[in-house]
């Protein structure tokens, strides 16, 4: 299957490490770069779609690019940054607990992604897409693993397959990297849970989070 032979979306400012960190938000795109790197230099911000990339703490560069919303976007994103020399991949993104046994400000790490969305089933996921197995090792040796659900709405009453979490990317990250040759896992903090009414994380707690979610990806591509 076809994918980017060059960036059109992103317009890069600086270089591009192989080590890539992939929030959906631009402003945690930025609170991550500030928090890991020395001096991190804009990368892109084409769309709207901020990335860094700067020097990690063991010296080596790292860059952080946000995706947007929903698996479309982000299969844009991976595409053009594997087309640019992109070899690993992290999601560090917000999910919805399913289960009791998550709860908002928790840290999961995907075993597996339901590939219920039309993004990833285009590109010719069907059923349950995986990660790269020693990267998602690396990832869940300080969260708790889960099955997340990948869909295309955030309101509303998805299927999610009897999942722990429901998100929007991984699947689509997942089977990008599968079809690519190279290695993508996730790390999600729940910002909300969806057992009986929805209740969502507030604002400086999510903002916490995602630093959280910086450091735990910055540890699984430090073991």
């Amino acid at each position: 299957m076809p994918g980017a032979s060059s960036a059109i979306h992103l317009k890069p400012a600086a270089e591009l490490a192989e080590r890539v960190l992939l929030p959906g938000d631009p402003h945690r795109a930025l609170a991550v770069a500030q928090d890991l790197m020395e001096q991190p230099k804009m990368f892109n911000h084409h769309r709207g779609l901020w990335g860094y990339t700067g020097t990690a703490r063991d010296g080596e560069p790292l860059t952080v690019q946000a995706t947007g919303m929903g698996g479309p976007s982000a299969a844009i994103v991976i595409e053009e940054l594997i087309a640019l020399g992109a070899g690993t991949l992290i999601r560090i993104g917000t999910c919805a607990a399913l289960a009791s046994s998550q709860a908002i400000g928790d840290i999961v790490a995907p075993e597996a992604a339901l590939a219920l969305d039309g993004t990833s089933r285009a590109l010719g996921a069907n059923g349950s897409v995986l990660p790269d197995p020693g990267l998602a090792a690396a990832c869940a040796a300080d969260a708790a693993p889960v099955v997340a659900a990948s869909v295309d709405v955030f309101y509303g009453d998805p299927d999610t397959g009897g999942a722990d979490v429901v998100e929007m990317e991984c699947a689509t990250l997942f089977q990008v990297a599968k079809l690519r040759g190279v290695r993508a896992a996730a790390v999600l903090g729940v910002s909300d849970t969806l057992l009986g009414e929805r209740r969502r994380i507030c604002a400086e707690h999510l903002e916490a989070l995602g630093l959280q979610l910086g450091q735990a990806a910055w540890a699984a591509l430090s073991r």
